[in-house]
């Protein structure tokens, strides 16, 4: 069937880079393709692909190839097989499925991982494929077992219908285990969905709500030691010496250990680690980033605005265009580094035995825990198995398992089964961090208002290396180190000296029309670890461009949205969901002392308007009202999809008004929500969203209602006050 298939000899991982400037290829032999699927044991059940079981008393379980971290990817991943299924998704049995080549994510390379707004998108025809095929065969075994002809038979919510009896799928499912399942079933057309486009309550929210949806830091097993981790207090710190007398003296200690990012305190309660690691007193060998604040960031950035940098896209003469130009404005924009700070912290489960092991683990990636614990363990990858859970929020926190490395040395050390956990503290002060940036725009209209050129620069760290660095290890865990360090080495030179990542850079130029574009960019990396985070490089470069784009309709006499909409000519979905918002910020009509703000941005293959209603009281910007228009192909379940542009409009607000981490001596100062803020319930804005209608194939949801929001709010601000935001956080002076 047309599903996940993969190469049962071996198969080719690949790392990318933009323009093809530097591919790393592994050829792996045996790699997993013969393992078992991690399904449940069911008696008499019926499996015929990777996704779905039927067992004889008609329940159908679906094992959810991507992780749920609160985005509804259970919900929407099961209506696409529930449709062509004909089985009501409500009625389904939803489980997370376990690691497996067959679970692979092929906007992933194959691998298989949960983030980039891909999985709808990844698996829409996929999945969809699955249950028509399932669905086919049920019927051919229904035919063989009733005797009588499959053109009399047809399908409803999981039963055989002939004439006016009706009988449960799972009657014929063992007749259906001796047939060959059909490929390629035709689908059923739109205008015939029962469950796609429909609304209808997420699949997982009664078990969130009663609290008996498992996530990692629930998971308890016998003999569990709970272990809390010392670390530097400057990222890449390195234990010289420990003394630990104090801790193995409190109660509950039974061991104190060195693991990879610091020391390990293990005891019988949480609490007991944690005050017994207080009492650690560690000798740390620190890195060059203990001599780094923010301020030095920014002005090393600043500096490097000067640089000419690596070309990452150029068309037509910028220097000619700028000349010719009717009016040309240039401006800076910065955005710090930033925390994900999920509600759950980060945690884990491993239990090593002498020739097996478990790891429980909410991640983005059940796949990388199973490596690493295989890793660190010295284990083969097929005796380690991985158990997912659901995701206290992601954001792309939840790719780089730490933690998962920090049990398995702890667990292999005491020959106890460990539950580790982070604290707040932890995660904010140790994590992996969205990347700071600096950027300058520098952009003409002609007398028409037509954008003439546009010359951009973006100076910062790139996450790709970093990438590299934490996943190769899972992935390829039989990958020698030296090996792993040569590929990041060589990943690190390549983006600093020829070639850019595109990370750094997405959504800074693609969006409007302009003949004459220069986009560069200067690699400055002090050494703070970076990663993904919600809408990646989007989350800044929408800010900057949405910012310069009111102020060159400022100068060009022209309203913000006619001008994009003049500007727009060769992206007409983009341009619709503008026409749209545009129409709807003209009826809205904003209370006295408020002012409105607007900005679009495309990521993600989907298209995003955001209006935002802003008042300026005492300095203190307070956000009213969000409109949200989007196109995100036909919508699979429009409340998530609601849902999800909620979601991103109050955590990119969150950011816009309050995400700042600061260094000093190469710490972050900041430490939980008492100094990096979330914006709480009497802050949230109310947040209408219009679905733009389509029968195009889904594209993104979980990331790109994010990037518009801050450039509105600013555009907002400077129609309130008459002040120009390029920061962020948006703070009035």
């Amino acid at each position: 069937m047309s599903t996940l298939n993969y190469s049962r000899r071996g198969f080719l991982r690949a790392s990318g880079v933009a323009g093809g400037g530097l591919v790393v290829g592994f050829s792996l032999s045996g790699c997993g393709g013969d393992t078992a699927l991690p399904l449940k044991d069911l008696p008499d059940s019926f499996a015929p692909n990777a996704f779905i079981q039927i067992t004889p008393d008609n329940v159908v379980r679906f094992y959810c190839p991507r992780d749920e971290m609160g985005q509804g990817v259970t919900t929407g991943l099961t209506t696409l097989v529930a449709e062509d299924l004909d089985v009501d998704p409500s009625a389904f049995v939803v489980e997370l499925a376990g690691a497996h080549p067959d679970y692979g994510n092929p906007d992933f390379g194959g691998m298989q991982g949960t983030g980039g707004s891909t999985s709808i998108k990844a698996h829409y025809q996929q999945l969809r494929q699955a249950g028509a095929d399932v669905r086919a065969v049920i019927l051919d075994a229904a035919a063989k077992d009733l005797g009588v002809a499959r053109s009399e038979l047809s399908t409803a919510n999981g039963h055989v219908v002939v004439g006016d009896s009706r009988h449960p799928y799972g009657n014929f499912v063992a007749t259906a285990a001796t047939l060959t399942v059909p490929q390629d079933t035709p689908l059923k057309a739109p205008a015939d969905f029962q469950y796609i486009g429909t609304d209808f309550p997420r699949l997982d929210g009664m078990s969130k709500s009663t609290g008996t949806a498992v996530y990692g830091i629930d998971v308890d097993v016998a003999g569990m030691h709970h272990a809390v981790v010392v670390r530097a207090p400057v990222a890449g710190g390195r234990v010289k010496s420990f003394n630990a007398d104090a801790a193995l003296s409190m109660p509950g200690v039974t061991d104190v250990v060195e693991v990879v990012t610091g020391v390990a305190v293990v005891a019988e309660k949480y609490w007991q680690a944690t005050q017994a690691a207080k009492q650690v007193d560690v000798d740390w060998e620190l890195p060059a980033l203990v001599d780094v604040s923010t301020a030095r960031v920014k002005a090393d950035y600043q500096a490097a605005l000067q640089e000419e940098g690596e070309e990452a896209a150029a068309e037509g003469d910028v220097t000619t265009a700028l000349a010719q130009s009717a009016h040309v404005l240039r401006n800076e924009f910065w955005a710090p580094y930033l925390a994900h700070a999920p509600m759950e912290p980060m945690n884990a489960v491993v239990w090593v035995r002498e020739n097996e092991a478990d790891v429980w683990s909410g991640t983005q990636g059940p796949g990388v825990a199973q490596g690493l614990v295989a890793r660190y363990a010295g284990l083969d990858t097929e005796n380690v198995r991985s158990h997912q859970t659901y995701l206290g929020g992601g954001f792309g926190r939840r790719a780089t398992l730490h933690n998962v490395i920090e049990a398995t040395q702890a667990s292999v050390a005491t020959n106890k089964p460990i539950h580790l956990l982070w604290s707040r503290e932890d995660d904010i002060r140790n994590g992996v961090y969205r990347p700071a940036s600096m950027m300058q725009i520098e952009a003409g209209v002609d007398d028409n208002g037509k954008l003439n050129v546009w010359a951009a620069k973006r100076v910062g760290g790139n996450i790709t290396p970093e990438t590299l660095k934490n996943a190769l290890p899972g992935y390829l865990p039989g990958m020698p180190a030296g090996v792993v360090d040569w590929v990041v080495g060589f990943a690190d030179s390549a983006f600093e000296g020829w070639v850019v990542d595109g990370t750094s850079v997405e959504g800074l130029y693609e969006d409007y029309d302009t003949p004459n574009v220069q986009v560069s960019h200067v690699t400055r990396d002090h050494g703070v670890p970076l990663t993904f985070w919600r809408s990646v490089g989007h989350s800044y470069t929408a800010f900057a461009k949405e910012v310069m784009m009111d102020q060159l309709a400022e100068v060009a006499g022209m309203d913000p949205v006619e001008f994009r909409l003049n500007n727009l000519d060769s992206k007409p979905r983009l341009k619709n969901v503008v026409r749209i918002a545009g129409e709807h910020m003209a009826a809205m009509q904003p209370a006295p002392g408020h002012a409105l703000g607007f900005a679009a941005h495309s990521s993600f293959s989907t298209d995003v308007a955001e209006v935002a209603e802003v008042s300026v009281e005492n300095g203190q910007i307070r956000v009213h009202r969000v409109l949200c228009v989007v196109d995100c192909g036909i919508a699979i379940n429009p409340d998530v999809i609601k849902a999800q542009m909620e979601g991103s409009v109050i955590f990119g607000l969150t950011a816009a008004l309050y995400g700042d981490l600061d260094l000093d001596q190469g710490a972050i100062r900041q430490s939980n929500f008492h100094d990096y803020p979330m914006v709480r319930m009497n802050e949230a804005p109310e947040v209408e969203v219009v679905i733009v209608a389509s029968d195009a194939a889904p594209t993104g949801v979980g990331e790109p209602g994010l990037p518009p929001i801050a450039p509105a709010v600013a555009n907002a601000v400077y129609r309130a006050t008459s002040q120009r935001l390029t920061e962020l956080p948006l703070r009035l002076a």
